[in-house]
């Protein structure tokens, strides 16, 4: 499979999840949100960024729920519900929000 990015064509497994992270942009997200029905907001960017660096830079770390709410909850000042973070990740919030941050695809079951 593949998506069209700025005439580019980009690589993804049969999943939807990118082939190589290293094709990952801002403009990437917003095609894979798009074809997952999400409009990006400043906190899908938040839960984004924080779910790369967890992966990019905590030795590929990809997060439980418990911990994104958390974290999130110090980025955004309280901490939210798992229904908060559904509302803007409907598919779960580390699983959807994994497939457009760019990142492999989470094969653990549950999420908390």
């Amino acid at each position: 499979m593949a998506i069209k990015v700025n005439g580019q064509t980009i690589e993804t497994t049969e999943s939807g999840y990118l082939a190589n992270l290293a094709d990952w942009n801002e403009d990437v997200a917003r095609v894979l949100a798009d074809a997952e029905g999400i409009e990006l907001t400043d906190q899908h960017w938040d839960i984004i960024k924080y779910l790369r660096d967890q992966y990019l830079n905590h030795n590929q770390n990809q997060p439980m729920e418990r911990q994104l709410l958390k974290d999130m909850g110090k980025v955004w000042g309280s901490k939210p519900t798992s229904k908060d973070v559904y509302k803007l990740f409907p598919l779960a919030p580390t699983k959807q929000g994994t497939k457009i941050a760019g990142l492999p695809q989470v094969h653990r079951k549950g999420g908390y």
